[in-house]
């Protein structure tokens, strides 16, 4: 097998032969291998000491852009010793970026307001499809439902006087929502109209309306209710649900019990949105800062 460049071009043809790796993606990893040859020299007899040098050269990166370098270098240590041509495996050295969580999207009270005068405005009609948009949009804000949580919804999870909804989340888990009564209003009158089948959301091949579809019929309501139709979806409501009650004072594992999460670490990401009103808070309240508008 040949040295130095030589493995990196018997890296890429196993990545083309076994992996059936695309041509963009054989040129990603040879432009990360060469790039950190730049840095490090031979990659073929770098030891982890050396590869730790990277981490500064690629200070000025994007954590997604160092992990993806560093995913390009393992993999080809990984082959290197696969093809006994290295016994150890320096990669440990390789710096290891914490992706930090992408915030959600949030929409203000204003725009939530829009979304609902639109969907109320044409429920009036009391055409069926207006119903079940205004339903859909009253559990979706109302109750912090998962778009698949929605549309497969049966109808015997309706409850009849308890103001509670039963869902069944991921991995199967099933847990109770509240519906206001705003919600069980737009069910019951979603209900009187609503075609028979067993889904709360029936669709016409028999089964329930599908993710794809409640999709477009949030971006079409945006649309109509003057909205950018690529800043709302479904999960974006959910994430309204759990921002505005948050800020309306919401306990953290009362959040995390209404939507459903397993760990309370996912829930406090939305925790940030409150940072204004913290602020506002500090300032006001600390004594401080009182002592200082005295002064």
């Amino acid at each position: 097998m040949a040295a130095g460049t030589g493995l990196v071009e018997d890296f890429l043809a196993m990545l083309a032969a076994e992996r059936g790796a695309a041509a963009n993606t054989l040129a990603a990893y040879r432009r990360d291998l060469e790039g950190a040859a730049g840095h490090v020299g031979d990659l073929a007899t770098a030891d982890s000491t050396t590869l730790a040098r990277l981490g500064t050269a690629w200070s000025d990166l994007a954590p997604a852009s160092v992990a993806r370098k560093s995913s390009a270098l393992r993999q080809f240590y990984a082959f290197l010793i696969d093809e006994n041509v290295r016994e150890d495996d320096p990669s440990s050295g390789l710096p290891r970026p914490v992706a930090r969580r992408p915030l959600p999207k949030i929409l203000s009270h204003y725009e939530v307001e829009a979304l609902f005068s639109r969907a109320e405005l044409e429920a009036a009609t009391e055409s069926p499809p207006a119903l079940r948009m205004l339903a859909l949009l009253e559990l979706l804000y109302g109750s912090g439902l998962r778009a698949t949580e929605l549309v497969s919804l049966p109808v015997t999870a309706v409850p009849r006087d308890a103001p509670l909804l039963t869902v069944t989340g991921k991995g199967g888990q099933s847990r109770m929502v509240p519906v206001s009564s705003a919600a069980r209003a737009a069910l019951t009158r979603w209900l009187a109209t609503r075609p028979p089948g067993r889904f709360l959301f029936p669709s016409r091949a028999g089964t329930h309306l599908t993710r794809v579809r409640l999709f477009q019929l949030i971006k079409e309501l945006a649309i109509r209710a003057g909205l950018p139709p690529e800043k709302v979806s479904p999960h974006v409501l959910r994430h309204a649900f759990a921002t505005h009650l948050l800020e309306g004072g919401a306990d953290l594992r009362v959040l995390q019990t209404l939507l459903g999460h397993a760990d309370i670490a996912t829930t406090q990401i939305y925790t940030h949105v409150d940072a204004a009103r913290l602020v506002t808070l500090v300032n006001e309240r600390h004594p401080l800062a009182r002592a200082r508008r005295g002064d």
